[in-house]
C-alpha cells in the first residue's frame, strides 16, 4: 500500500533521475531529448545544442571518442552535429534508422516547427515541412558525422578514462563521455496473443493509401488509433476494436470523429486466426489487422545501462526502517552515540541508491526540527528538556529560529524556482507569484510579528489605548492572523483574543477570503500562504512526485475531516462559557487537534514527505482552509459567479508536462485533450499556472469560470 502511494506520480512513461547538464545517476552519461522533458522536436533539438556546448567546454583529450550518443533523432542529430563543430570526435549509435519517429510517420505528413516563436537552435535543419522533407534534409546533414544504423548499444561500462560501450554488433567503442537520445517511442506493444505475429497483422501504420476495400480490425483505444482507424475507413470497412469502456484519452476533435467508424468497446482479444476472437467467443472477419496499443517504455533498457529511475522504490525498506528506530531508541536512552551512528547508516544506503534510506532520513530531521518547536519541557519525546534548550540561542527562542530557517528557506529556493519558471522562460506571471510569496512571507509572517509589531505598540503607532491594555499587547503572537485566516490560524477566536483580533478575524475569513475565491479561486494558497509557498519554493524541486490518479483524488476527502473537526472544536471552545458541561471536550479536543492537525499534519509529515510525494501534501489533503476555499469556489462556479478556471484549446499534443507538474496531483492533460476546463468544482487546483507555463504549445490559458455554461451542465472527469 506505501509503496503503491509513493510510486502514483509515475507517468506511463517513466524518466531517468537526472541533474544538471542532464547527467544521469551515472556520472558521465547523459539524457537528451523526449526523455529528458522535451516532447518537441524543436526543444529537444535545443537539449542537444546545450549539452554540445557544455561537453565542448569541458573537453579532455584520450582514447576512442570523446562522445558516444545512443539516438539518431533531433536531439541525438543536432548534439553531434554540434559537438563535430567544435572538433570533439563523436559516434552515433542507432538502433533502426536516422530519424526512425519521423520516417514511422505517415506519408505526406506535416511535421511543425512548435513552439511558434522560437528560434530551431544548432546546426540541424527544422522547418514546417512534410515528412519526407524533413527526412531529406536530415540524412543529408547526417553524412557528415559517424552513424552506425541498426546498432543499438546494449551495455556500459565504467573505466577509469570514461566508459566502454557495447553495441548490438559486438563491437566495444572506448569514450569520455555518453547521451542517451533514444527517445520515448520504443518497440510497439503487443497484445501477446495467439495469432498477432502473423504477416497481415500490422504495429504500424505507415502509408494508409496503399489499402483499400479491404475488411480491417483497428486495436487501441488512444488518438494513434482513433486517427488510423478513420483514415483507412475512407476506403476500407474499418472496425475499431477498444479493450476499455470509453475513449476517454481522446482529443476531443478525435472525440468527435467517432460516430464516423464502427466502434466496439469493452472487446479484448483473445487471439488472431482466421477471426479476430473477442472475450466471449465474438469473432470478427478481417483481411487485416493493425495492433496500435502504443509502445513499450524504454525504462527496462535504461535500467539495464545501471541509470536510476525516478520514483524508484525496489531497494529493500527494511534496513532503514531499522536504522530510523535505532535512532529514536539512542535519543530516548540518551545514547547519542547510537542516533549519530543510524543517521550515518541511512547517510550510506541512501547514497548507494535505497530511496528508503531517505525517506527515513527526511522524516527524522523533519520530526527533530518540529518536535522542539512547543517550548521548554513542552518538546515531544523524546526531546523533553533538552532540545528546545539546545536550539534557542541569542536571547531568542527556537520557535524564533524556525520562523528564521523557514524564511531563509522560502528566499533561497524561491528565488531559484521564479528563476526557473519566471526569468529563464519570460513568464512574468510566475516571476510575480514567487514575489509575492517570498515578500508575504518576509512582511507577514516573519517581520511583522516578530519585530514591527512590537514596535508598533511600543511607539504607540495603534494608539494609546491599544498601546495600554495588556490584553492586547500580551498577545502580539496574533499578528500571525494578520494574513493567516480561520482555521488555518486555528486560535483566531480562542484564549480570550482583544477584540480587534476577533473583528479582523471574521472579517478575513468569512469576507476578504470568499470575496477574493470569486476571482481567483484558491490562488491564496500559491501566492499568499507561508504553508503553500515553503511547497512552492522550497518544494518545487519535487512537485512531479505529486500522487496522481483515482485513488489520490479520493484521498483529497481528507481535508472535508479536518475542516469539520476544526468546526466543531471550534464551536466547542466558544460555547464552553456559556455551558459548561462542553469545557472538558473542548479542552480534549484542541489537544487532539493540536496534536493531529497542527503538529503532524501541517508540521512534521508534509515538509519531511517533500521529496517523495511533493510539497502539496498540507494543502491538498488536510489544509481546513484550503478546503473552506474550495467548497467557496465550487459553489460560486455552479451559481456562475466564478471568474476562474483555465480552459484550453485544440492543439494538445498529449505530452504530458502539465500533469506532470502539477502540485495537487491533477491529470491537466485529460483536460485539455477534451477541451474542458478545470475549476474547483472537478479538481483541487490551487492556479499556480505551471501547467500553462510548462505547456509548450500554449495549449492552455487562465479562463472565466463557467459565468455563461449552464450550471447542470458541469461534468466532472477526475
Amino acid at each position: 500500500m506505501l509503496r503503491r502511494l509513493l510510486e502514483s506520480a509515475n507517468m506511463p512513461a517513466r524518466r531517468p533521475e537526472l541533474g544538471a547538464r542532464f547527467e544521469s545517476s551515472l556520472p558521465g552519461v547523459h539524457v537528451i531529448g523526449d526523455l529528458a522533458g522535451a516532447p518537441l522536436l524543436k526543444l529537444a533539438m535545443e537539449q542537444g545544442r546545450s549539452l554540445a556546448e557544455y561537453l565542448a567546454s569541458i573537453r579532455k583529450t584520450g582514447p576512442g571518442y570523446d562522445v558516444v550518443i545512443a539516438g539518431a533523432g533531433a536531439a541525438g542529430l543536432n548534439c553531434a552535429l554540434a559537438l563535430q563543430e567544435r572538433e570533439l570526435r563523436v559516434l552515433v549509435l542507432e538502433k533502426a534508422r536516422i530519424a526512425n519517429t519521423i520516417y514511422e510517420f505517415p506519408e505526406a505528413k506535416m511535421v511543425y516547427d512548435e513552439p511558434v516563436g522560437q528560434t530551431a537552435m544548432g546546426p540541424l535543419w527544422l522547418g514546417e515541412s512534410r515528412r519526407e522533407e524533413l527526412l531529406a534534409n536530415w540524412h543529408a546533414a547526417a553524412k557528415h558525422i559517424e552513424i552506425h544504423e541498426k546498432e543499438p548499444i546494449i551495455a556500459l561500462e565504467r573505466t577509469n578514462e570514461g566508459w566502454l560501450v557495447r553495441s548490438g554488433s559486438g563491437a566495444v567503442y572506448k569514450t569520455r563521455r555518453v547521451v542517451i537520445a533514444t527517445g520515448q517511442s520504443g518497440t510497439p506493444r503487443k497484445l501477446g496473443v495467439p495469432g498477432e505475429d502473423a504477416g497481415n497483422v500490422h504495429h504500424r501504420l505507415y502509408n494508409p493509401s496503399q489499402f483499400a476495400e479491404e475488411r480491417i480490425v483497428v486495436v487501441g483505444g488512444g488518438n494513434s488509433a482513433v486517427e488510423a482507424a478513420l483514415v483507412l475507413a475512407a476506403r476500407n470497412d474499418v472496425t475499431l476494436v477498444h479493450r476499455g469502456q470509453d475513449f476517454h484519452r481522446l482529443f476531443k476533435a478525435n472525440r468527435e470523429k467517432l460516430d464516423a467508424i464502427k466502434t466496439m468497446t469493452n472487446a479484448v482479444v483473445e487471439s488472431i486466426g482466421p477471426d479476430v476472437v473477442l472475450r466471449g467467443g465474438e469473432r470478427l472477419p478481417f483481411d487485416r489487422v493493425f495492433v496500435l496499443i502504443g509502445s513499450e517504455s524504454p525504462a527496462a533498457f535504461l535500467q539495464q545501462l545501471g541509470l536510476r529511475m525516478e520514483n524508484d522504490w525496489s531497494a529493500n525498506p527494511w534496513l532503514p526502517a531499522g536504522l530510523a528506530a535505532m535512532g529514536v531508541i539512542g535519543i530516548a536512552l540518551a545514547m547519542y552515540w547510537l542516533t549519530l551512528a543510524a543517521a550515518a547508516g541511512l547517510l550510506v544506503t541512501g547514497w548507494r541508491g535505497n530511496r528508503w534510506s531517505w525517506l527515513a532520513l527526511s522524516l527524522s530531521i523533519s520530526y527533530t526540527v518540529y518536535a522542539v518547536k512547543g517550548g521548554d519541557n513542552n518538546e515531544f519525546w523524546p526531546f523533553k528538556g533538552w532540545g528546545h534548550a539546545m536550539l534557542s540561542f541569542g536571547g531568542r527562542p527556537w520557535s524564533f529560529w524556525y520562523t528564521v530557517l523557514f524564511t531563509a528557506l522560502m528566499t533561497v529556493f524561491g528565488i531559484q524556482a521564479a528563476k526557473r519558471w519566471g526569468w529563464d522562460r519570460g513568464d512574468r506571471f510566475q516571476m510575480w507569484r514567487y514575489a509575492s510569496l517570498i515578500g508575504f512571507q518576509w512582511i507577514f509572517f516573519f517581520l511583522i510579528p516578530e519585530f514591527l509589531f512590537r514596535i508598533a505598540v511600543q511607539n504607540q503607532w495603534l494608539g494609546e489605548a491599544l498601546a495600554r491594555d495588556s490584553n492586547f499587547t500580551n498577545n502580539l503572537w496574533r499578528s500571525y492572523g494578520l494574513v493567516y485566516a480561520w482555521p488555518l490560524f486555528f486560535y483566531t477566536f480562542f484564549g480570550n483574543p482583544h477584540k480587534v483580533w476577533i473583528y479582523w478575524g471574521l472579517l478575513l475569513s468569512f469576507g476578504i477570503i470568499p470575496l477574493l475565491v470569486i476571482f481567483h479561486g484558491k490562488r491564496y494558497c500559491s501566492w499568499v500562504c507561508g504553508c503553500g509557498g515553503l511547497a512552492e519554493t522550497f518544494g518545487d524541486r519535487w512537485r512531479h512526485l505529486a500522487p496522481k490518479g483515482d485513488a489520490a483524488v479520493r484521498w483529497e476527502r481528507m481535508n472535508s475531516v479536518i475542516l469539520g473537526a476544526a468546526v466543531i472544536v471550534t464551536l466547542l471552545v466558544l460555547g464552553k462559557d456559556t455551558y459548561t458541561v462542553l469545557t472538558k471536550p473542548a479542552a480534549q479536543g484542541l489537544e487532539i487537534y493540536h496534536l493531529i492537525a497542527d503538529v503532524w499534519l501541517a508540521g512534521i509529515l508534509p515538509v519531511g514527505l517533500y521529496p517523495f510525494l511533493g510539497g502539496k501534501m498540507w494543502c491538498r489533503y488536510w489544509c481546513p482552509l484550503a478546503k473552506m476555499m474550495e467548497l467557496f469556489s465550487a459553489w460560486y462556479t455552479r451559481i456562475r459567479w466564478s471568474r476562474f478556471s483555465i480552459q484550453a484549446n485544440e492543439k494538445c499534443i498529449a505530452c504530458g508536462e502539465c500533469t506532470r507538474n502539477c502540485q495537487v496531483g491533477i491529470d491537466v492533460m485529460k483536460y485539455a485533450m477534451l477541451q474542458r476546463e478545470i475549476d474547483n468544482v472537478n479538481s483541487s487546483c490551487i492556479g499556480c499556472g505551471i501547467c500553462i507555463t510548462v505547456c509548450p504549445m500554449d495549449v492552455l490559458h487562465f479562463g472565466e469560470g463557467k459565468r455563461k455554461q449552464n450550471a447542470s451542465s458541469l461534468v466532472q472527469i477526475v
